[in-house]
């Protein structure tokens, strides 16, 4: 079953709001790039270069978004100031098409009998959990089976916020005491979600990252243990970012990436910064899918991403 089925798109509203701050700051500094001026010259363009890369798009992202401007006012002669949103909106969108052309396979449930397992991945305070819970109402809503495993056994408070989730959200949770391994956490979650037949495992892990190795060997443990119990597990690797940190968030994408093979991201908290940008940066250069974005406090507010919805949002 499709993921589009089971989160449902009306909720551009909430996107456009989460977005406010964002937008508000890239127009901003839009209206400064071309005052004065009537067509896109190199001057405009080395403008929009400047407010792409202090919007925290990444420089990498920008200097590929500029090119593509460029060889289009050359192929179309002339290009007007009041063109460039329209062309920036088309531009990059084109971009997130190209990097991701196959992103859309990622969003289905494979029907083939066994749970569906999300391993979540990321650092303390970026949203982690409440993503984990948010996740589990989507799936229960769509009249899914759901289980969690605190398999983040370092920090008390860990576990304990995602029993508060499991709670509110009404899904059963498998957990042990502080300190557990948390290898042994997910094998218990996978052996009773087996048991139990349900649809999806959702385990949380760890956010330290003072220690790479420590943390890959820690990964690579749960998801070797993982596979005893169903030998496709996890079958997606879900790397939450904190959009706010701007730069910081590539940084930890980076980390992460190269500790575990994370195939899908989440990018939360959109709806408290001017750094919005984050999301085209991070989509475009790790070539992996981001599949959900936060756009603020409420159950409805974590949403599957959608690239030309969250584009027409940031410039129309």
């Amino acid at each position: 079953m499709a993921l589009f089925g089971l989160f449902g798109k009306g909720k551009k509203e909430s996107l456009d709001k989460g977005l406010e701050k964002t937008k508000e700051s890239v127009f901003k500094k839009l209206a400064r790039a071309v005052v004065g001026k009537s067509k896109v010259d190199d001057e405009v363009l080395d403008n929009l270069e400047e407010v792409l890369i202090s919007s925290d798009v990444g420089v990498e992202t920008t200097l590929r978004i500029i090119e593509r401007i460029e060889a289009r006012v050359q192929r179309e002669k002339y290009m007007g100031v009041d063109e460039l949103n329209r062309v920036l909106r088309e531009e990059i969108v084109a971009l997130l098409k190209e990097n991701n052309a196959n992103d859309t396979a990622s969003f289905q449930l494979p029907d083939n009998g066994e749970p569906y397992v999300i391993m979540v991945v990321g650092v303390n305070g970026v949203g982690k959990t409440t993503t984990i819970g948010k996740l589990a109402n989507k799936f229960k809503e769509a009249g899914k089976t759901v289980i969690l495993g605190a398999a983040d056994t370092f920090r008390a408070a860990a576990v304990d916020q995602l029993v508060i989730w499991a709670e509110r959200v009404g899904v059963p949770i498998v957990k042990q005491g502080m300190g557990a391994d948390p290898a042994s956490v997910a094998y218990d979650t996978l052996s009773k979600a087996k048991a139990d037949g349900a649809d999806v495992v959702i385990i949380d892990t760890a956010g330290r990252l003072h220690n790479k190795i420590n943390l890959m060997n820690e990964l690579t443990k749960i998801k070797n243990v993982m596979k005893k119990v169903i030998p496709n597990a996890p079958h997606e690797i879900l790397l939450v970012l904190d959009g706010s940190t701007g730069q910081n968030a590539y940084e930890q994408a980076k980390q992460f990436t190269l500790a575990t093979e994370v195939n899908a991201l989440a990018i939360t908290k959109l709806d408290g910064t001017a750094k919005g940008g984050v999301v085209i940066g991070i989509s475009d250069q790790f070539k992996i899918p981001v599949k959900y974005i936060g756009v603020g406090e409420k159950m409805e507010d974590l949403q599957i991403f959608d690239r030309e919805e969250f584009v027409d949002s940031l410039f129309n």
